[in-house]
């Protein structure tokens, strides 16, 4: 039976409420920085048969693939899941997780003795072991060097923790009290949700949920179809590449095909370079995220975000290619460099046929985790995240200046720096702006941050220095990409360091520099009105010598006035020269 338009709204509004709530349980009973300040969590419900069918404002990474961790929980408990129960996974290869930082928690809801739903969430936990502090070990070489393996295990059995696990997991972790608090903030967290599930599907019943479930699983694959059938049908290529396997430069590109029908869309990443050394592979969990995410980011945020785009969408990953490892390929930096350049592969392929869509690339990330001890003894993990990059720009307006990380969408909140220094022992001398950070456009790419970060006390540091040298954005119609990021480093006695791209090393006390960049511009920046980029010279944004020979944009007075005259000038010369090459 359909549902009218109206009652089906309603119920996602009421889904996603439920959805917000239980990440306010998190956010809010946590006892790590990573949940309580940067909120890298994302929560979740699944249908009684395992299909994701709402999800909150999160992490988007996180939930694409939430539908195949549910599969394996049917499959490993088959006639074993009863009230009360609760279930953990975080294994990419046996659990469906993105990679083993990412616990996820899975509690079914009944109804009068009947599984309807489950209430779930992915959460990123401060650390689970492994050969580095915080869990991201640029030099694993195998999974067995990241961490503890969870594959789909009981928790809790009829409102019973199951102390032996629940111990096994915190011996494995450097900061168990942490992991403690946050384990308990994600059982409450889908406890309360599975109570407000109860209580919207007590006067509809069973049936009346399920209704609702296949309602907005059938809403989001007719949007999705929608969508596409704006495209015109043809085959679409994009790819982006990988530098450097964390040990050695290496050429290793993500190759996607995107075959566009009337039926719906083959996403087939033939092509691919083969798994790597390094930890930056995809499991496949994580290319289905990421899928998702490329396809519903570039084609519009109207469509649902649920498993009923998965109806319409096909992916073929070739097993043993960086796109679906296989084990024990390591996995931990999957969440972001894997899963970034399969999202600017799908974008590229799908902007011939949808131009005004296009989306100029975002810069990868460069940042490193910190560890040791404070003051008083304590051990902490700490992420250096307060130099974010930008996003790239569309049309219609300049892209987002330090939001973050592409696969977070702006999900991942920055630390405040206040919070960060009494948590840690550390110091923010700057965090601002970078000048000419963001991609030249007629929409500016938005630039990145730079932040220097004083650690006061001799700490482990796991450094992953992606895109400090080649231009990881790109820009789309004429605009360009942005530059590079930085991480340095200079000692208490004025020495400075250049340390590895990616490597763990134990350091003394230090000043630490680390630079985002930003994203890539949209179309000409010939065609960026003066006014604008003036506006951004006075905001710091753009240099006034940036603004002549990037944007042709002559500046008189001061820097505070547009030169007319020779603006106009200084950009028909270029057209010019422009025209002639």
């Amino acid at each position: 039976m359909r549902i009218d338009a109206i009652s089906l709204a309603l119920g996602q509004k009421q889904l996603d409420h439920i959805c917000r709530t239980m990440g306010w349980v998190m956010a809010r009973t946590a006892r790590s920085p990573i949940f309580s300040q940067s909120h890298d969590f994302s929560c979740f419900i699944g249908s009684n048969s395992g299909q994701v069918v709402s999800q909150a404002d999160g992490i988007p990474i996180h939930t694409g693939g939430g539908g195949i961790a549910l599969a394996r929980l049917l499959e490993t408990f088959a006639g074993r899941i009863n009230p009360g129960d609760c279930f953990l996974a975080n294994d990419p290869y046996v659990a469906g997780g993105n990679h083993l930082p990412d616990f996820t928690m899975m509690r079914p809801v009944f109804l009068k003795g009947e599984l309807i739903a489950f209430t779930c969430n992915r959460a990123h936990q401060s650390d689970i072991g492994g050969g580095a502090a915080g869990t991201y070990n640029p030099k694993a070489e195998e999974i067995f060097h990241e961490g503890l393996r969870i594959p789909v295990v009981k928790l809790v059995s009829q409102r019973e923790i199951q102390d032996d696990i629940w111990r096994l997991i915190l011996l494995n972790s450097r900061t168990p009290d942490l992991l403690d608090g946050d384990l308990r903030a994600m059982l409450g967290s889908t406890e309360i949700g599975g109570k407000r599930l109860q209580d919207m599907a007590i006067p509809m019943g069973a049936e009346g949920l399920h209704q609702l479930f296949t309602s907005l699983l059938d809403w989001a694959e007719e949007s999705f179809l929608a969508a596409i059938h704006q495209l015109s049908p043809g085959i679409y290529t994009g790819d982006d590449f990988f530098d450097h396997d964390c040990f050695e430069a290496v050429d290793a590109r993500i190759k996607t095909a995107v075959t566009v029908r009337a039926d719906g869309l083959l996403v087939d990443f033939a092509g691919t370079s083969p798994q790597m050394r390094g930890f930056k592979n995809s499991s496949l969990a994580n290319t289905r995220s990421a899928v998702l995410f490329g396809l519903i980011s570039f084609l519009g945020a109207h469509i649902p975000r649920n498993d009923g785009v998965f109806r319409r969408v096909r992916i073929e990953a070739p097993e043993g290619s960086l796109v679906n490892a296989k084990p024990p390929a390591p996995v931990t930096a999957a969440t972001t460099y894997p899963a970034h350049q399969i999202i600017h592969a799908i974008w590229k392929a799908l902007s011939p046929p949808a131009l005004e869509l296009s989306c100029a690339g975002w810069s990868r990330i460069s940042h490193c985790n910190t560890s040791g001890t404070d003051d008083n003894g304590r051990y902490y993990v700490a992420y250096q995240w307060l130099a974010q990059p930008g996003t790239g720009a569309v049309k219609g307006r300049d892209g987002f200046n330090i939001l973050g990380q592409i696969t977070t969408l702006g999900g991942l909140a920055l630390p405040e720096v206040e919070d960060f220094e009494t948590s840690y022992p550390f110091l923010v001398e700057r965090q601002e702006f970078v000048t000419d950070g963001g991609g030249p456009g007629r929409y500016r790419g938005g630039t990145g941050a730079e932040a220097i970060v004083r650690v006061k006390r001799a700490a482990e540091y796991s450094f992953r220095g992606e895109g400090n040298c080649n231009p990881t954005s790109f820009g789309v119609l004429g605009g360009h990409a942005a530059g590079t990021g930085s991480c340095s480093i200079k000692f208490d006695d004025g020495s400075t360091y250049a340390p590895p791209r990616f490597g763990v090393e134990r350091l003394p006390p230090l000043t630490l520099t680390i630079k985002a960049a930003g994203g890539g511009g949209f179309g000409s920046p010939f065609e960026r009105l003066p006014e604008e980029v003036l506006n951004d010279v006075i905001d710091g944004m753009v240099s006034p010598a940036k603004a002549e020979e990037d944007y042709g944009v002559v500046l008189t007075d001061d820097d505070l006035r547009v030169d007319e005259e020779a603006t106009r000038a200084r950009r028909q010369r270029a057209q010019e020269l422009e025209g002639r090459t």
